[in-house]
């Protein structure tokens, strides 16, 4: 409290004294109020912008999510052909797998008429 409002205060007594700081808290609650009042406006001009964020950073999270899916099942598919590349084979898969020449040609078109 200002010192030069102590004879102001004294002469209307305990009545001025409680009115002042009636008033005193009156105008730091309006203070406040203004306050609250523009962090909530601040707060609803961003609400867009993080709206568009919001729904962008999900959009990215869905498409790392389905690259490391597909990032999954590529090196997976690539771990089993390695495997079936080094895996021992028996003799009847050996044979199974080996192409062998064809009875006759599969292109007869080029043969020569007698």
């Amino acid at each position: 409290m200002p010192p030069e409002l102590l004879p102001a205060l004294a002469q209307f007594g305990a009545a001025g004294l409680i009115g002042w700081m009636w008033l005193t808290e009156r105008r730091a609650a309006a203070d406040r109020e203004a306050q609250l009042r523009q962090a909530h406006e601040a707060l609803m001009t961003e609400r867009p912008r993080l709206d568009a964020l919001l729904r962008a950073l999900d959009a990215n999270t869905r498409a790392i999510t389905a690259l490391e899916l597909g990032q999954r099942s590529l090196l997976a598919a690539v771990q089993r052909d390695r495997r079936e590349d080094h895996a021992p084979r028996s003799a009847a898969q050996t044979r199974r797998d080996t192409p062998t020449a064809p009875d006759r040609p599969a292109d007869t078109r080029h043969k020569l008429r007698p």
